[in-house]
């Protein structure tokens, strides 16, 4: 096989505020594993390490991700054994993008990397809309969009601006939409000081609040461990999650015992490990859904495709595609609240080469 990879960097269409700061662009690698004597037949995956999160981001990760190509280009009929004993653990986004390239090669190259329902019978998935940090006027706007897209669930981003205007934005909608009829997710990203974490998740209690992703920041077990205990709102695992392997896992979620946890394949090191969350997950009766972490459709279509292998009724955190002005154009497509993969729609493949 002839291993490569190609650079993209993806814009945004607008600034897209968090508590770590703002983004405007991605950059991301798309691994290419081609068959050398029919070069018409290759898989694809993508590595996106984000900046300030993914354990794998550094200068150097593109030098990394070279090695790693130079090396599994020499293995003859390359396995998913070869790519986990030779990328370590502590490279997730390289792991998911190789796991994703060669279930995509084993496939026949057609960007089919899991044979579900969703896969191939144009079964949708349920997701919920993303409300991006702003200024009030603004999300507000993103709000109204998003219902009127069709959207049961909405995440709003939160923690970047005044609390009190946040607590004002969850009140304007609660007056509006009560909630049966649409659910509302918010999303900290450890933006909460863990000593007035619960005196705010009271106040946002008051809003009919579905569960909030990751309040204080990672690396605070027993302090998180009170925090989720005494919580009004149910509390989802995200960040905290990064960069914990083997039996340390199961350790993690009976120690914190989360109502949730929010899975980024991408940040955790592809589908094995992801599996992995889900298995002691559910042996905890912890609930769980997938998140894409801003891939372009190369790595949402992976994560999509795997969702599919799943009964899951809670809303996904799959509703990425449209972020950016230079996405790989996919069959993928968002109607009425959900994605979908449109059988009749094609892959234009240009700028992953």
């Amino acid at each position: 096989m002839n291993i490569t990879y190609t650079k993209h960097v993806l814009n945004f269409k607008f600034e897209a505020g968090t508590s770590r700061g703002v983004l405007t662009h991605h950059s991301v690698y798309y691994v290419k594993i081609q068959n050398k004597a029919n070069p018409t037949h290759f898989g694809l995956g993508e590595c996106a390490p984000l900046p300030g999160l993914s354990i794998d981001y550094s200068e150097s990760f593109e030098q990394k991700l070279n090695e790693i190509c130079v090396l599994l280009s020499a293995i003859d009929n390359l396995s998913f054994i070869d790519i986990y004993k030779n990328i370590s653990e502590w490279l997730p986004s390289i792991r998911f993008g190789f796991e994703t390239a060669l279930l995509d090669y084993k496939y026949g190259g057609i960007r089919k990397i899991f044979s579900n329902d969703f896969s191939e019978k144009n079964t949708p998935i349920i997701i919920n809309g993303l409300i991006w940090m702003g200024n009030k006027d603004l999300m507000l706007r993103r709000i109204k969009e998003k219902l009127n897209e069709g959207f049961k669930t909405l995440k709003l981003k939160i923690g970047a601006i005044d609390f009190e205007e946040e607590c004002s934005l969850l009140e304007h909608i609660r007056q509006q939409y009560a909630e049966n009829e649409v659910t509302i997710r918010v999303d900290a990203n450890g933006a909460f000081e863990a000593n007035d974490a619960l005196l705010k998740l009271e106040r946002l209690a008051k809003y009919g609040i579905h569960s909030i992703e990751q309040p204080i920041g990672a690396g605070q077990k027993y302090i998180f461990k009170e925090i989720i205990k005494n919580s009004p709102i149910p509390i989802a695992l995200d960040e905290e999650l990064i960069g914990v392997f083997g039996s340390e896992k199961f350790k993690l979620l009976a120690l914190l015992k989360p109502a949730y946890i929010v899975l980024k394949p991408t940040l955790l090191g592809g589908f094995e490990a992801t599996k992995e969350w889900i298995q002691y997950a559910e042996n905890h009766n912890i609930k769980w859904w997938l998140t894409s972490a801003l891939e372009s459709n190369i790595g949402l279509n992976a994560i999509a495709q795997f969702a599919g292998e799943f009964t899951n009724e809670l809303p996904q955190g799959l509703g990425t595609g449209a972020l950016y002005t230079n996405n790989v154009e996919s069959p993928l497509k968002i109607t009425d609240g959900k994605l979908i993969y449109d059988q009749n729609l094609s892959w234009n493949l240009a700028i992953t080469t």
